[in-house]
């Protein structure tokens, strides 16, 4: 390797972009850094080898026993972004929004039993760490179900996204194993939904006040006792998909809250599998979030397929 010579000898800087030093001779690489940076320790020149921040006339070199010759020029690169702190998945991010993989346990936003680790401050603070702005709630999920959420990066992305949920359009498709065997192959489970004092969704029952609410369904497979279902919401209210299928008689595994009576899993055996709408510059986009083990079946089929 031969190239340009231009970091004076002695000088331990270690920002990026430090290039070789002019009295350097040919050996392995780890010789050469030891020289350009005098300072710094051997585990951390071996963690930016490692982690590819070491180039050798532009190439990134991870091994110290490389040769480098005299005249190569030898450079830091800036550190790797900040991964998404765990227990987050990323699966999207633009300037517009953020797609993430929320597990089970974690709430979307902040309520009155926990403040701190939600989506939107994990989020916001690494967003915040990384100077990359703000970050804005579109929808939520319950803390028991995992699975995709989008959020918004600007007050306007957030308000073209609303708009699709308000009218019903975006796609959102989730996985739910329940108690039982439900009969029919394929349906759509039509009620109206209230809050009790509890805050609890419940079935509107004679002329009580409620929210209508519409899921379709169709049949994945079933076992011994249970039936795994893709569930597709048409509204989309506050714990919907639960009590409608407690109401039908096949409460979710795991939701003892609506009356199920096992919990192999430990968890809420809800996934939200899909989230399909229409990106604030205009193009369709859609997300997949691989259900858990528990909640697998056959792939789940794209509108038309």
């Amino acid at each position: 390797m031969r190239g340009s010579c231009a970091r004076r000898a002695g000088s331990s800087r270690t920002s990026p972009g430090s290039d070789a030093v002019a009295s350097a001779v040919e050996g392995p690489l780890r010789d050469r850094l030891r020289q350009m940076f005098p300072g710094v320790s051997g585990r951390r020149l071996k963690q930016w080898l490692e982690r590819g921040r070491l180039r050798v006339n532009g190439v990134v070199v991870r091994r110290g026993d490389a040769p480098v010759g005299a005249g190569d020029r030898v450079e830091l690169g800036p550190p790797p972004p900040e991964p998404i702190p765990p227990p987050l998945r990323l699966v999207h991010e633009d300037a517009d929004l953020v797609v993430v993989d929320k597990p089970t346990g974690l709430l979307t936003i902040a309520d009155a039993s926990e403040r701190e680790r939600t989506v939107h401050r994990l989020l916001r603070d690494w967003l915040e760490r990384r100077g990359a702005g703000r970050v804005f709630v579109v929808h939520r999920l319950d803390r028991e179900t995992s699975g995709l959420l989008v959020f918004a990066r600007s007050r306007a992305a957030r308000e073209a996204l609303q708009r699709q949920f308000r009218a019903r359009a975006p796609e959102r498709l989730y996985v739910a194993r329940v108690e039982g065997a439900v009969r029919a192959d394929a349906g759509t489970l039509t009620s109206r939904l209230r809050e009790d004092r509890s805050l609890r969704v419940r079935p509107a029952r004679g002329d009580a006040a409620g929210r209508d609410a519409i899921t379709r369904y169709r049949v994945l497979g079933r076992d011994a006792d249970t039936t795994l279902l893709e569930l597709a919401l048409v509204t989309g209210r506050r714990g919907q998909i639960r009590a409608q299928l407690a109401e039908l008689g096949h409460p979710i595994v795991g939701d003892r809250a609506h009356g199920s009576r096992r919990d192999p899993m430990r968890r809420l055996a809800l996934h939200a599998a899909r989230l399909a709408f229409v990106h604030p510059d205009g193009r369709h986009v859609a997300f997949d979030s691989p259900p858990p083990p528990g909640l697998r079946g056959p792939p789940i089929r794209r509108p038309g397929a």
